[in-house]
């Protein structure tokens, strides 16, 4: 990773979510939440259908970056803003989510990436950012 420079794109990563990860995450978090199993209550809620956790989607970014740095703990810093929510259908392919990012600074062995995730076509993750010690 000596070559990493402001400007290095990451490898992009493609990932589906579907209704059983929704209940292994809420298992595994506690979050309950009807809207992320019930399409009643996530419409009655005015939400357009059963939503993906936040802090799944949250979790799916870092993983693409620990996957990049090759150690979750080079993770320095890492904060997003949830913009819009990843709807996930009741079928067998689930809700496709793209990942990419971009190092916008390197100082001092620590880069700093720009984390973009999409689903349908639109950002889902607002000021996704991740400070990573890069490996000496």
């Amino acid at each position: 990773m000596s070559d990493v420079e402001k400007g290095t794109e990451l490898p992009p990563l493609e990932l589906r979510v579907t209704r059983a990860d929704l209940v292994r995450y809420a298992g595994a978090s506690g979050d309950l939440n009807p809207i992320h199993w019930s399409d009643r209550v996530a419409t009655g809620v005015g939400l357009p259908g059963v939503i993906a956790h936040g802090m799944l989607t949250m979790a799916l970014a870092g993983r693409f970056v620990t996957a990049w740095v090759g150690d979750p703990s080079a993770v320095r810093s890492y904060g997003v803003r949830f913009t819009r929510p990843v709807v996930v259908p009741d079928d067998d392919e689930g809700a496709l989510v793209e990942l990419s990012g971009k190092v916008t600074d390197v100082t001092g062995g620590i880069a700093t990436v720009a984390i973009t995730a999409r689903f349908d076509g639109k950002t889902v993750l607002g000021r996704a950012v991740a400070e990573v010690a890069l490996p000496s």
